[in-house]
C-alpha cells in the first residue's frame, strides 16, 4: 500500500515538474515505506537526471544496501563521493566514505 505522499508525487511523473528532485523525493518516500527496490529505481532516475546530486547518490547507496546488493551500493557511494567532491559537499563525502569503508571491510580479501 502506498502513502498519500507517494501517490501525490507519482502523479507528477511525466509532467514539467519531473526531475531529479521529484525522483529523489519519491525514492526517499519509498525507502521510508520499506520498499528499497522501488526507492532504488527512483533514485537511479534521480542520478541519471543530475549526476552531481550527491544526496541522491547517498540515498541510492542506502536503498541498494537495504536490498542486499552491497556491490551496487558501494558503486553508488563511490560515484557519490566523486560528485560530492566536485561540488564541495564535504559532509556528504564524509558520510559516503564511511558507508563505503564499512562494505569494503566486510568483503572477502
Amino acid at each position: 500500500m502506498t502513502s498519500p505522499t507517494i501517490e501525490s508525487l507519482e502523479k507528477l511523473i511525466g509532467t514539467p515538474r519531473d526531475g531529479a528532485l521529484l525522483r529523489y523525493s519519491l525514492g526517499n518516500e519509498w525507502l521510508k515505506a520499506g520498499d528499497a527496490a522501488a526507492a532504488a529505481a527512483q533514485l537511479r532516475e534521480a542520478v541519471i537526471r543530475d549526476p552531481a546530486y550527491s544526496a541522491a547518490w547517498r540515498l541510492l547507496g542506502r536503498a541498494l544496501a537495504a536490498t542486499g546488493d552491497q556491490a551496487q551500493a558501494l558503486e553508488a557511494w563511490r560515484k557519490g563521493i566523486a560528485a560530492a567532491r566536485a561540488r564541495g559537499d564535504k559532509q556528504a563525502e564524509k558520510e559516503m566514505t564511511v558507508f563505503a569503508r564499512r562494505i569494503e571491510k566486510k568483503r572477502p580479501a
